[in-house]
């Protein structure tokens, strides 16, 4: 007994044995762990995913959300494998969550995170501005907050011919409202009918806007694009010097300055001279 472990212990020390004994058992540890890695990254697992289209502070039910198997690979530190952790939660108001997609963690967000208020981010210098919309002008609900959209203007030019063109483009929208101001996709999976398009623009667009808008004959409406156009959005920029001379030509600025002394019966009366008699 005493010589076979002494073979045993010289076998050992051995610095050849010793060597090809370590890379044995390098190979076989990198042997079952790629094959673990292969495993995990080709097992299916069940996960959750959205049934139907969610838009921006939607709340997700129990009917908004299945299973499904896919492939391990799929599956990143992102994506949430439990559906109970999504039930009740809400769609970030930043983004849409598109049917047949996995929900991933910085998409959704508790009632309590969700801004208190659509436009507490508005940029310094911009104005609000509530366009006016219907079912048809927002393409059936198909505008979403967030989205980049541009602004087209109908009307008449000076010599009485019919005027369509882009006028404002890359415009982030900030909400779709009804009647009362309420988001038609706010804590609901049905969409209500649209009144409104909120979003912020710079002052001077904003005045612009205005403008266009009082004008006989004149109208805006928003136009959509696709989701490359929303994810690299451009700055917001005038984008016909042809229309907005057009409405710069039939209108005025009205300053505070510009009506000191002068009373709302003779602006009515288009008497802006102002001062003492």
């Amino acid at each position: 007994m005493s010589n076979i472990l002494y073979g045993i212990k010289r076998f050992l020390k051995n610095k050849n044995t010793v060597t090809i004994i370590a890379i044995v058992l390098s190979l076989v540890i990198i042997y079952f762990a790629y094959n673990a890695r292969i495993k995990k990254a080709t097992e299916p697992q069940l996960v959750p995913y959205a049934l139907q289209d969610l838009a921006p502070r939607t709340l997700i039910t129990t009917e908004m959300v299945g299973t499904r198997k896919v492939p391990g690979s799929v599956i990143t530190p992102n994506v949430i494998t439990n559906k109970n952790s999504i039930i009740g939660m809400y769609v970030s108001n930043k983004v849409q969550i598109p049917k047949d997609s996995l929900f991933y963690r910085n998409t959704l967000l508790t009632w309590d995170e969700l801004p208190s208020s659509l436009y507490e981010n508005i940029p310094e210098g911009n104005t609000i501005v509530a366009l006016p919309v219907s079912i048809e002008t927002t393409y059936g609900n198909s505008i979403f907050e967030g989205n980049y959209i541009d602004l087209y203007y109908s009307g008449r030019d000076t010599d009485g011919k019919i005027l369509v063109g882009k006028f404002i483009e890359s415009i982030k929208v900030l909400a779709v409202t009804d009647t009362a101001f309420n988001n038609i996709f706010e804590k609901t999976s049905d969409m209500g009918q649209p009144a409104y398009l909120v979003f912020s623009v710079p002052e001077e667009m904003h005045l612009l806007l205005r403008k266009a808008l009082y004008l006989n004959g004149g109208s805006i409406y928003p136009v959509p694009r696709n989701a490359e156009y929303s994810k690299n959005p451009k700055n917001t920029r005038i984008s016909s010097s042809y229309i907005e001379n057009l409405i710069l030509n039939q209108t005025v600025n009205v300053t505070s300055k510009d009506l000191s002394g002068v009373s709302i019966r003779e602006i009515e009366n288009g008497n802006t001279q102002g001062g003492e008699q």
